[in-house]
């Protein structure tokens, strides 16, 4: 069983933050008009982060003063408290997304912060976003493994849910920061969601440091109906064009899943796309290939290298998916 799938495209945040070569205010604001050009509607574009902790975020306030002001395109920004989240409130920005660590070994390193503390950080700058008319998703971090404290259980992300979930957030995001993640824990996480009727929609965030990402998005996608029903019956998957990214505290944390290839995967399965509804995968890969000549950097994402594919569907399948 399917869900509609909506499609957030972060590599202008997370696809940048780790590459070793920072792009300038007008390179960055090109990779956001190139991907609204492909249909991106929700696109993570900034960081409200200290510079001298993530360079390559640097400079916020002049991306999102050139961005294309489109009404149908929401843009995201990172931010990790309150004063995060009141730079992003005199910006374009209309989401502010919330980082917090699931375990205290990675928060610590990463913000500098206890759990419990972040939580309380995350509920400030809810506040200040939520008065500015701007949408808020919490994503818990590490919530497939921390490359400090090892495995996480499931037991610890729901101790964290259910102080996160008091904020009231317009969406619950689980992120494999590492890449350790594997089907099973995609589905025992969406249950863990469905679950909890303040959950009013479900986000995953996957990398594919061990080949498992594309697997993971497919659970995801694909819902067991045991699990329960998907919150608003629209689950959205972070992924960055051309499979750029990483985590800068997070040793060995390789790309992300790359957003051309998986709408490949997701148009040849026949799910439901939001933003691009009908994806122009060779045009994705060819701003995954312009991204990866700006950063000196070979993509790592594999359509950018083969190229799209028309997966025929018999009829049978076409029936099934629009039933």
């Amino acid at each position: 069983m399917s869900t509609t799938v909506e499609l957030v495209e972060v590599g202008p945040r997370d696809g940048l933050q780790n590459e070793k070569k920072p792009l300038d205010v007008d390179t960055r604001v090109e990779l956001i008009r190139r991907l609204v050009a492909q249909g991106a509607r929700r696109i993570e574009a900034v960081s409200f982060v200290r510079p001298d902790r993530v360079p390559q975020m640097a400079g916020a306030e002049e991306v999102m003063a050139k961005v294309p002001q489109n009404p149908e395109v929401s843009y995201i920004g990172l931010v990790l408290n309150r004063r995060g989240a009141e730079r992003a409130a005199q910006t374009a920005c209309t989401e502010v997304n919330i980082v917090i660590p699931v375990t205290d070994a990675f928060c610590v390193r990463n913000q500098n912060l206890t759990v419990e503390a972040m939580l309380d950080h995350a509920a400030a700058a809810s506040q200040v976003a939520r008065d500015a008319g701007m949408r808020v998703s919490l994503t818990l971090a590490v919530a497939f493994g921390c490359p400090f404290s090892g495995p996480v259980s499931i037991d610890q992300v729901e101790k964290v849910l259910v102080r996160a979930v008091e904020n009231e957030p317009d969406e619950i995001a689980f992120a494999d920061t590492i890449g350790v993640g594997v089907p099973r824990q995609v589905r025992a996480l969406a249950a863990l969601a469905a679950g909890d009727e303040r959950i009013r929609k479900l986000r995953f965030h996957f990398h594919n440091t061990r080949n498992t990402g594309y697997a993971n998005a497919v659970a995801a996608a694909h819902r067991d109906p045991a699990s329960g029903a998907v919150p608003g019956g629209v689950v959205a998957l972070d992924a960055s064009v051309g499979g750029f990214g990483g985590c800068p505290f997070a040793p060995a944390a390789t790309g992300n899943i790359a957003t051309e290839d998986l709408a490949y995967l997701l148009r040849g399965e026949g799910v439901p796309m939001l933003g691009p509804s009908d994806p122009d995968i060779d045009g994705l890969a060819r701003v995954g290939s312009w991204l990866g000549d700006q950063l000196d950097s070979a993509p790592q994402g594999l359509l950018v290298r083969s190229g799209d594919f028309a997966v025929p569907v018999s009829s049978s399948e076409k029936a099934s998916t629009e039933n």
